[in-house]
C-alpha cells in the first residue's frame, strides 16, 4: 500500500483545486462564446456579476456592516474596474475569435504583470525576468498575426483583456495583504455590478429565454471558481498553481475542436508554446521581479 505524506497530499488537493478551477472556467468560457451569438455581451456581463453579488451577499451578512469598513477604498476600485474589463473585452473577443486564440491571449496576463508593477510601483523588472518575457510576447505577436490574414480588431481586444486581468491580479496582491476574502470578494462583485449596469441599459435587448441557461450556468460556475481559487491557496502557493492556468488553453483546444471544428494553425501553435513556456518562466522568477510581500 503506498502511502502519501501529509505535505504532498495538501499539494495534490491544491492542484486538484486549481486544476477544476480552470475546467471549469474553459467551460465558461466556451458558454460565453454560445450565449454571445444571442444577447449582448453587456448582458452576459451584468447577469454574471449579478448573480455572484448575490451569492457573495449571505457571508457579508452573516459578518455584519462592520466587515465592509475598508481602508483601500481605491484599490477596491482598481480591482473591480479591471476585472470587469477584462470579462467585458473578453466576451467581446470570444464573439469573433476562436475560443483557444482568445483564452490563450487572456493567459499571457502573466507576462504582463511585472509591466504593471513596474509602471505602478516603479519597481523594476529584474535582468532574470526579460528573456521569459521576450519569449512570450513573441508568441503573443505570432498569435496576432500582424500583417497576415489571420490578424483582426478582436485579437487586440483579447490581449487588453489580458491586461485587465493583469491589473486586477495586481491589485488582489495588494488587497489581500491587509483586506479579508469576502470583503474582497462583495466589493469586487458590487463594483462591476456598478460598471457594467450603463452597458447593460445602454444596449438593452430582451433577453431570450433560451440564453437563459447558460447565463445562470456562467454566473454560478464564475463564482464557484473564485471560491474553488481561494481555497486551493490553503494548500498551495500561488508559485505553484499559477502555471495550471496555462491549461485553460488545453482544456478550451479541446472545447473548441469538439464543438467548433476548429484546430490552430501551426503559427497559433508555436504561439502557444512561446506563451506558455514564458508566462511559467516569469511565475517561477525570483520574488525581486514579483510584486511587494
Amino acid at each position: 500500500m503506498i502511502t502519501v505524506s501529509a505535505s504532498k497530499k495538501q499539494i495534490l488537493i491544491g492542484l486538484s483545486l486549481s486544476l477544476v478551477t480552470v475546467l471549469l472556467s474553459s467551460t465558461v468560457a466556451a458558454v460565453g462564446k454560445h450565449v454571445s451569438l444571442q444577447v449582448h455581451v453587456s448582458s452576459i456581463v451584468m447577469v454574471q456579476y449579478g448573480l455572484s453579488f448575490l451569492f457573495a451577499l449571505p457571508s457579508i451578512m452573516r459578518a455584519g456592516r462592520g466587515s465592509l469598513v475598508t481602508a483601500r477604498p481605491g484599490l477596491h476600485l482598481v480591482r473591480g474596474i479591471s476585472g470587469c474589463g477584462c470579462f467585458y473585452l473578453f466576451y467581446l473577443a470570444l464573439s469573433h475569435i476562436s475560443l483557444v486564440e482568445a483564452t490563450l491571449l487572456r493567459a499571457s496576463a502573466p507576462l504582463m504583470v511585472p509591466l504593471v508593477i513596474f509602471a505602478w510601483f516603479k519597481q523594476g523588472v529584474g535582468r532574470h525576468a526579460w528573456p521569459p518575457l521576450v519569449i512570450g510576447f513573441i508568441g503573443v505577436v505570432l498569435v496576432l498575426k500582424p500583417g497576415f490574414a489571420g490578424f483582426t480588431p478582436w485579437h487586440v481586444l483579447a490581449l487588453l483583456s489580458a491586461l485587465g486581468l493583469a491589473v486586477s491580479m495586481v491589485s488582489t496582491r495588494e488587497l489581500m495583504q491587509s483586506e479579508p476574502q469576502n470583503r474582497i470578494l462583495f466589493y469586487y462583485f458590487l463594483i462591476s455590478v456598478i460598471v457594467s449596469l450603463p452597458f447593460f441599459l445602454f444596449n438593452y435587448q430582451p433577453i431570450p429565454l433560451s440564453a437563459w441557461p447558460g447565463l445562470v450556468y456562467m454566473g454560478v460556475v464564475i463564482y464557484l471558481g473564485f471560491v474553488l481559487y481561494t481555497l486551493a491557496y490553503r494548500y498551495i502557493s500561488a508559485s505553484v498553481s499559477a502555471p495550471i492556468s496555462y491549461f485553460a488553453v488545453v482544456f478550451s483546444g479541446l472545447l473548441d475542436w469538439l464543438i467548433w471544428d476548429h484546430i490552430p494553425d501551426q503559427l497559433t501553435f508555436i504561439g502557444i508554446v512561446c506563451v506558455v513556456c514564458g508566462g511559467v518562466l516569469v511565475l517561477r522568477s525570483p520574488p525581486e521581479s514579483e510584486t511587494r510581500s
